[in-house]
């Protein structure tokens, strides 16, 4: 067998072994930027001081168990919003720290947004990432992403999106993109739990 052949099957199995050391696809080709046109934020974060920050949202929408949520459940409350759906890469990265914080801050809401899919196909989701939060199904009307889309540099304009909410119910900081940093959430949460302490 001659050196270059040698090379290629050597290279290919190389490959092959990689391959196989994700258990996610499409958020191993993510992470290694593979080109495969998706597009998605960078994973800038903005905070917006309290004298700056808009209007409370008003939303209201229908879960994957079926269940109404509105704006008004989490009234008087700091919480976390994240837009997203199951055949986003970076959506999959993300979800064992949105996971791990949604544990960690028990006294923090957490709501999911689907932009993308059925019902079941969220649950299927969330059941493989052990998300316990629930999820407005939005696909069909829009109406949560519509809610937040007159909110100017913090609008949930790429897929993920991860908004934090302050007790007013106004957008306090957003994350596009992929959170890079479970830390970078984390104290963005804990600089609008402690306005007003």
């Amino acid at each position: 067998m001659n050196r270059r052949l040698l090379a290629v099957t050597a290279a290919a199995l190389v490959t092959v072994a990689l391959a196989g050391c994700s258990n996610d696809p499409l958020a191993q080709q993510y992470a290694e930027s593979s080109g495969q046109g998706y597009v998605s934020g960078d994973g800038a974060y903005t905070e917006i001081p309290p004298a700056d920050r808009g209007e409370a949202i008003e939303y209201s929408g229908t879960t994957e168990a079926g269940d109404t949520v509105s704006s008004a459940d989490f009234a008087g409350t700091v919480y976390v919003i994240n837009f997203w759906y199951a055949g986003c890469p970076p959506c999959r990265l993300e979800a064992p720290d949105l996971k791990a914080v949604s544990e960690e801050y028990t006294d923090v809401g957490f709501l999911g947004v689907n932009v993308s899919d059925t019902a079941e196909n969220a649950i299927t989701f969330e059941k493989k990432y052990e998300i316990a939060y629930p999820s407005i199904i939005d696909a069909q009307t829009n109406s949560v992403q519509l809610a937040f889309a007159g909110q100017g540099a913090v609008a949930p304009n790429a897929v993920p999106t991860t908004l934090i909410i302050d007790r007013e119910g106004r957008v306090a900081g957003r994350i596009s993109g992929l959170i890079q940093e479970k830390s970078i959430l984390t104290s963005m949460i804990d600089t609008v739990l402690a306005e007003g302490n």
